[in-house]
């Protein structure tokens, strides 16, 4: 019996083959297409991409930047730059931790026996999770903050922090004496590593013998102690500059500006309300016969949370939870609504209409969030790989 031969156009094998060559030649045609024409477009209105505007020197201010020093009349466009993408950071890592708090908080007391307990959380995912999240911004922002907040010279003084409706003035760390203060820095990262010492011993004590120690508490103490002891052991290597009311404004220490607070407090609660909703549906897949099996042993409430409910929850939390903390980084980018200073505001605003260099700007500032996501993304998914269950 002779074997019949397959034509080569119904080979699964070459028919895959050319089909991925023809996408692959078509994307490639419409990216050169749009290159081509974007090129011919920045040659007709004389506009030439070029990265030379980096070391010209930026003719704005930039009033909060806590990180590099701003000095009008000395600051290039690239240190603008690095201060958006820094600026841009903090408010991710602030939101990120207080949305997560927040969230974890406002789930569980969503599954909770208590009826009026329950029904607040839920009324507050609804009402949070539904208006948008830039109508949530200038509401904290112009009808909260502004609207409350007295002037500068009526500021609420909290021992040496003022709170006013231009920000919270606080004072500023600074060494006096360097050799003291690396000294001091030594000491606390020696801590640091005996703390993690302790709890590795905690937990291989809990595995052999079952008695649960309060470590974090442990640890809390000596790092407190130790870090108060040495400080003033050492004479004290931070001095403070604080903040004093002058004519019309407050000299020295620092501001956190309000812009800061209400995109702060907006993505918190917006992101919350989503990371609430992941927290009840990972904390509804636990199956109720562990937490029968909990109770049998004698686990209280808070027990059974911690250690039976919650380890079995995160393997359903973390993956929808990774994509709220990218959402939120993204977000931050409405922050230009405020007149906070990140980087589409000082870069892909101020910039871009200082300079024309649209195609440059664009493509670094989405470079910028590519990066940050991809980051946060990783970081994350390798902790839920440390979570997940591993087949035997």
């Amino acid at each position: 019996m002779t074997k019949t031969k397959i034509p080569f156009y119904r080979n699964p094998k070459i028919r895959s083959l050319f089909v991925q060559i023809f996408v692959l030649s078509l994307v490639s045609f419409l990216i050169l297409s749009i290159y081509q024409t974007t090129v011919s477009n920045l040659i007709e209105r004389g506009i030439q991409t070029s990265t030379s505007f980096f070391d010209d020197v930026a003719p704005f201010k930039i009033g909060f930047s806590p990180f590099l020093d701003f000095d009008l009349g000395k600051t290039t466009y690239i240190e603008v730059f690095y201060i958006g993408i820094l600026n841009t950071i903090l408010i991710a890592i602030l939101g990120i931790i207080a949305s997560t708090i927040l969230g974890f908080i406002v789930g569980i007391v969503r599954l909770s026996p208590n009826w009026l307990a329950s029904k607040c959380a839920l009324v507050y995912i609804e009402v949070f999770r539904n208006v948008p999240l830039l109508l949530q911004i200038m509401f904290w922002n112009f009808a909260v903050f502004l609207a409350t907040l007295p002037p500068p010279k009526k500021s609420i003084e909290f021992g040496f922090l003022y709170l006013n409706s231009r920000g919270l003035h606080t004072p500023v760390p600074y060494v006096e004496d360097e050799l003291r203060f690396n000294f001091w820095i030594f000491i606390l990262l020696m801590t640091v590593v005996g703390c993690i010492f302790l709890s590795k011993w905690a937990k291989k004590s809990f595995e052999r013998t079952g008695v649960k120690r309060p470590v974090f508490f442990y640890n809390f103490l000596i790092f407190t102690i130790l870090a108060a002891l040495s400080y003033f052991a050492l004479g004290g290597p931070l001095e403070f500059d604080i903040p004093v009311l002058g004519k019309f404004n407050f000299k020295g220490g620092g501001q956190l500006p309000l812009p800061l607070f209400s995109l702060w407090f907006a993505l918190t609660i917006y992101t919350s309300a989503f990371i609430a909703e992941n927290v009840r549906a990972g904390i509804s897949s636990v199956s109720t016969g562990q937490l029968e099996a909990a109770n049998s042993i004698g686990l209280n409430r808070t027990q059974t949370i911690n250690m039976i409910v919650i380890p079995q929850a995160m393997r359903v939390i973390i993956p929808p939870t990774i994509s709220q903390f990218l959402n939120l980084t993204k977000n931050s980018s409405l922050a230009v609504a405020v007149g906070y200073e990140e980087i589409v505001a000082v870069w892909a605003g101020i910039s871009l209409n200082q300079t024309g260099q649209a195609v440059i700007i664009i493509a670094m500032t989405i470079i910028v969030y590519e990066c940050m996501s991809l980051f946060t993304s990783f970081i994350l998914n390798m902790y839920n790989r440390k979570v997940q269950i591993t087949e035997r």
